[in-house]
């Protein structure tokens, strides 16, 4: 059963329905029309070139996507582009990628980036049903059909206001909103427990990572490291300089100027748009890239090709992150990479590497684009367990964190469930498809 089959069994259709003559809406309830948005409400078209400085200012980030909700971000201290003005009662509606859905009704009025448009309710039309009905997967995704611009597709004001509405009697309007208020809020108290969840198992995966990569397992005599990050390490490790243990190898690009490096490629090869994939940690082992690279290019530049099981570290932009070759690549320039010799293993090193947050934090230069040069990566200190520990503690994180991964992916099989039926509830209201008149909050 759907999300939206199990909305309709909880809750009774109307008496009698009539053909919208709009496929996407279908059917809606005897007594309901199907409008235009332009007719029922009008698109606010106020705007100033400098912000006032008594109104709240909202951009795309300050609204959550898909909940209508404002998140907690804090107001820029400057604006330096011309902004759009609200007041108490319009419906905010992002018109930049129109998919992320953001929708927010104002409580008070304020002032916006031009990428929000005001959508002004008609005494006829409930505010708070306009929003759900902005935020129902229907409305999205005819929205999103009328986008122009590949890069930052955006919908105009006009193609908005020409998209249909279901229409129901205010007075049913102003229940529909009432059920949803109450039932959306449900939900949303539901997902924050589950994200609150979320956070509690990303913790527990950070430290477990820590305490058993610095500390080992068996509550050795520990000893002072002499360096911050690690803090007291077993007194029979070693604490060394890592490219003692490992072949410290940097990465390159071949020159994009010359096509001919650029055909025939078939060699793999790591860039940032890597990262998103080993980003939380949870992937060990990248077995292919989204770029590669030709053996031409690859002879006429400073990349080379690392063996499989190369440690790689990014080092640029989205810094400190790491994974596993899988099979022999290249990587960009991005990264810092550690062939491992044989007192070192790689998912040893991998791990250490996943522990050393704050000492990356520590090293990085640059305000806007990060960066932890290459002289701080030489001389980087690590951790050295005998072999047959650094095969213990493998084992053991491989066990641990294989049981913290699998309950984060039911939490966010559950989140995803809840949002399904949100959305779904949502739909199933705003175009008729259940009779929520006679249900009463508690």
């Amino acid at each position: 059963m759907t999300a939206t089959e199990a909305a309709r069994a909880r809750l009774r259709p109307y008496p009698a329905y009539q053909d919208s003559s709009v496929p996407w809406i279908g059917e809606i309830p005897v007594g309901w029309e199907a409008k235009r948005l332009k007719h029922v409400a009008r698109a606010v078209t106020a705007r100033t070139e400098t912000r006032p400085p008594e109104l709240r200012y909202l951009g795309l980030e300050h609204l959550e996507s898909g909940t209508g909700k404002l998140n907690d971000l804090p107001e820029p201290a400057q604006v330096e582009s011309m902004v759009a003005l609200f007041e108490t009662g319009d419906v905010l509606f992002g018109k930049l990628r129109p998919y992320l859905a953001k929708v927010h009704l104002a409580e008070g009025a304020g002032c916006s980036s031009t990428e929000l448009i005001a959508f002004r309710p008609d005494p006829g039309l409930d505010a708070r049903f306009l929003k759900f009905w902005l935020l129902s997967p229907g409305h999205i995704d005819a929205a999103n059909m009328l986008t122009f611009g590949s890069k930052m597709p955006r919908v105009s004001p006009e193609q908005l206001g020409n998209l249909p509405l279901a229409y129901p009697p205010l007075a049913e309007q102003h229940a529909i909103a009432a059920f949803l208020d109450h039932e959306t809020s449900r939900i949303d108290d539901l997902l924050r427990e589950q994200a609150g969840l979320l956070e509690d198992l990303a913790l527990r995966r950070t430290v477990l990572v820590f305490q058993v990569a610095t500390k080992g397992l068996g509550a050795p005599r520990l000893t002072d490291s002499g360096a911050l990050w690690a803090g007291q390490v077993p007194e029979h490790w070693e604490f060394i300089t890592l490219r003692s243990v490992a072949r410290l190898e940097s990465g390159h690009t071949p020159s994009r100027s010359k096509l001919e490096y650029w055909v025939d490629c078939t060699v793999p090869w790591v860039s940032l748009s890597d990262v998103r994939r080993f980003r939380d940690g949870r992937l060990k082992y990248i077995e292919d890239t989204e770029e590669k690279i030709s053996e031409l290019g690859m002879a006429n530049s400073a990349a080379r090709l690392l063996p499989s099981g190369t440690v790689i570290l990014s080092r640029t932009a989205s810094v400190g992150f790491s994974a596993i070759l899988g099979t022999d690549m290249a990587t960009t320039q991005d990264f810092a990479n550690w062939v491992c010799g044989p007192r070192l293993l790689p998912e040893y090193l991998l791990y250490l590497l996943r522990s050393m947050k704050h000492e990356f934090a520590r090293l990085m230069m640059g305000s806007t684009h990060q960066t932890i040069y290459m002289p701080d990566i030489r001389e980087l200190q690590v951790p050295l367990p005998p072999l047959d520990e650094q095969r213990v503690i493998i084992d053991h994180l491989d066990t641990q964190l294989a049981q913290i991964d699998a309950l984060t992916g039911e939490v966010r099989a559950s989140m995803a469930l809840m949002r399904q039926h949100r959305a779904a509830l949502i739909t199933a209201a705003v175009t008729g498809k259940i009779d929520v008149r006679n249900q009463v909050a508690p």
